[in-house]
């Protein structure tokens, strides 16, 4: 099956605001998410096609590094609209299926999502919750129009509610990995905790200190 990632990322000046960074800070932190997140996608040989989706023009070296095809999300209307803009261009390339990532949850492993894709399946959608099982850090869908996302406050049980509605196989991924994302400062505190990538937790520190 021919299978894409989506990543969508939130111009810098709007994200991650509750870590209480400095601008350049943030800057620093947004982009060494990204970067961690797409090397591992691109290092996973199931996967054809890494697409990210927006407009910020400083994520432009890292498209052009990994070889990503960019989507612009010119009005950055959320989560939801930037997954229908890649949608409509997977379906007119011949994409099979697609996992949807957000751009912080940059400690997981390529292994991490071979996992998620050997239990894809026709008409199904495979849902990796945040460890506070809030929100969805990883959708794997296939088709990749088989259902509508959801990623709204509470996405996790959204996503559920929205699959059953298509009356589509639903799985749940317990990816402990998958599951760390960076939110506010007690998640990063967390994550650097369980120390799985030590070069890269040395980064952030080397950022945030």
């Amino acid at each position: 099956m021919k299978t894409s990632v989506i990543i969508p990322v939130k111009t810098f000046k709007r994200s991650k605001t509750r870590l209480n960074l400095t601008d350049s800070q943030t800057e620093l932190i947004c982009k060494l998410f990204l970067d961690e997140v797409i090397k591992t996608v691109s290092n996973t040989v199931a996967v054809d096609q890494i697409i990210i989706i927006t407009k910020e023009e400083k994520v432009s070296d890292l498209i052009k590094k990994y070889n990503c095809i960019k989507i612009l999300d010119e009005n950055e209307e959320g989560v939801n609209n930037a997954v229908s803009l890649s949608d409509k261009y997977l379906k007119e390339n011949g994409f099979s299926q697609s996992i949807v990532l957000p751009s912080d949850i940059p400690f997981f492993f390529t292994d991490d999502i071979d996992q998620m894709l050997r239990y894809s399946r026709d008409k199904s959608v495979l849902i990796v919750p945040s460890r506070h099982f809030d929100g969805t850090n990883a959708l794997l869908r296939c088709p990749i129009d088989s259902m509508s996302t959801r990623y709204d406050e509470g996405s996790y049980t959204f996503q559920i509610d929205a699959a059953k509605e298509k009356n589509i196989r639903i799985s749940v991924g317990l990816i402990n990995r998958l599951m760390l994302d960076v939110d506010n400062y007690t998640d990063l505190e967390f994550a650097l905790k369980q120390n799985v990538k030590p070069k890269l937790c040395e980064k952030i520190k080397q950022i945030i200190n």
